[in-house]
């Protein structure tokens, strides 16, 4: 089969070749991958700077498809089902977080599309458990980033507790930070958007997804459109999605007292200079939000089942999987907001 290889580390090395088709054995489930989207992760692995990549292996970790075979110990996923799936491919299993299915803190997680084979291919096996059914009204485009929905929910809901009436702040308008101001919406916040002046197409795209506010922090003061929105009052809860270590001290700024920012974003340094002081005086509760856990994916689920959120609208290119390469190079430019890879012609939606 096709897939997309990244085949050492470093800069690169990365290759669309033939690979042997995986077969479904134990609890396994085999995907015909319908599309498999790109996330920034994929785009760090390229640069050879995600640590959590282990070469040889094939990229991808967002996606849906069709099952076309199951091993003999899967118990309720049958061949013909529309699916997608969990990034976690194996735990210990044993250690408190696994206890708590909170897979996405098992220190020895292997996961899809990082330490096992991933999505960027014509097939790829994940277990049973991870493996979701589609409800018949959702796409498979849409299905296919139902991991970064995932990361949205984990941040909002489980960790940024997002409630009706809150006036919330998300940094960054890539697909993490359009997941975010989806699912803040839907459960009926205020969200203003704040990026860059590149961000012009993905501005557009927040606020026809319902973002009540987009600011572009190169042409407008963010501070004084917050004061202006909330009576003085500032936000309640910003959410860091970009990555940015400014964007992080501003969302400390612009917090209230005792107000939560919510970090999702890598840095690009392991050590970045955050204003404590802020987090100290004002009360301020700086919580972590890494991926997302099983919990996260039952409520994705329902929302894209109740149609409260349809991730495809975020998707501004569909490519084919040969041409992974053009993708990239445009993503990592900033072109477009979400580009979503098709890996078997046969299942792409009209």
């Amino acid at each position: 089969m096709k897939a997309v290889v990244k085949e050492a580390p470093g800069m690169d090395n990365m290759v669309y070749k033939d690979i042997e088709e995986p077969k479904a054995t134990g609890d396994l489930c085999k995907i015909k991958i319908a599309y498999s989207g790109i996330c920034g992760t994929d785009l760090h692995a390229f640069k050879g700077t995600y640590g959590s990549t282990k070469p040889p292996v094939v990229l991808g970790h967002e996606f849906s498809g069709v099952v076309v075979e199951v091993g003999p110990d899967v118990k309720n996923i049958k061949v013909g089902d529309r699916v997608t799936s969990e990034t976690t491919f194996k735990t210990c299993g044993v250690c408190a977080s696994c206890l708590e299915k909170d897979y996405n803190l098992c220190g020895n997680r292997q996961g899809l599309g990082s330490q096992i084979n991933g999505s960027m291919a014509e097939y790829l096996v994940s277990r049973e458990e991870s493996v979701h059914k589609l409800p018949d009204n959702v796409s498979l485009l849409s299905a296919s980033l139902t991991e970064p929905l995932a990361c949205g929910v984990h941040a909002a809901m489980e960790k940024g507790n997002v409630k009706k009436g809150d006036f919330v702040i998300v940094f960054g308008v890539g697909a993490i930070g359009q997941m975010v101001a989806q699912v803040c919406k839907s459960q009926g916040a205020t969200v203003v958007v704040a990026g860059m002046g590149t961000d012009t197409e993905r501005f557009e795209i927040a606020l026809k997804a319902g973002a009540d506010r987009a600011v572009d922090q190169t042409k407008e003061n963010l501070s004084d459109i917050i004061k202006e929105m909330t009576n003085g009052a500032m936000a309640d809860i910003a959410f860091e999605c970009s990555g940015a270590v400014p964007a992080a001290n501003t969302a400390l700024l612009l917090v209230r007292r005792k107000g939560t920012v919510v970090q999702m974003g890598v840095f690009a340094e392991e050590k970045a200079p955050i204003r404590c002081d802020y987090i100290l005086h004002r009360e301020i509760n700086y919580v972590g939000s890494r991926s997302q856990k099983p919990s996260s994916w039952r409520t994705s689920i329902d929302l894209l089942a109740k149609e409260i959120v349809v991730p495809e609208k975020i998707v501004t290119s569909v490519v084919p999987l040969k041409d992974w390469r053009g993708a990239f190079e445009d993503l990592m430019v900033g072109k477009g907001c979400k580009t979503v890879l098709c890996c078997n012609e046969d299942l792409k939606e009209k």
